[in-house]
């Protein structure tokens, strides 16, 4: 099964603590705005997702999602969730930490796009709520 999110070792290990700290977590990747492209980290019930927010999949079991305007410049692309030094947005949760977490990106193979293509399109967030 080809994933089109992962975490990073040193990403996990953030994730796990930080799940600790506030209990269930989402991801949104974030558009731009004030804070560019970067992953943002939500408790899970403090951010609302839109209707046609893409659910990419899960890291450490938090839910993954981006806007499906996004997705569509996006849906070729393997994303690596990674955290580096320094401060990101004091909306994501890591951000009292030191750190923050950023994408790293690749095309996706051919073999890799077969595999998504036979699978279908991911959920958007009003298909999982009903």
């Amino acid at each position: 099964m080809v994933e089109r999110v992962v975490a990073t070792p040193v990403a996990t290990e953030l994730i796990e603590r930080l799940l600790v700290q506030h209990g269930p977590l989402l991801f949104h990747q974030s558009g731009g705005c004030c804070d560019g492209s970067a992953p943002m980290c939500y408790p899970q019930g403090e951010f609302h997702l839109g209707h046609q927010d893409v659910l990419l999949g899960e890291i450490v079991g938090c839910p993954f999602y981006m806007s499906a305007f996004q997705f569509d410049y996006w849906r070729n692309t393997h994303l690596t969730i990674d955290v580096v030094e320094g401060r990101g947005s004091s909306f994501s949760v890591e951000a009292p930490e030191g750190v923050r977490f950023l994408t790293r990106s690749r095309l996706f193979t051919d073999d890799e796009l077969a595999a998504l293509e036979a699978a279908g399109e991911p959920p958007r967030a009003d298909e999982l709520t009903g």
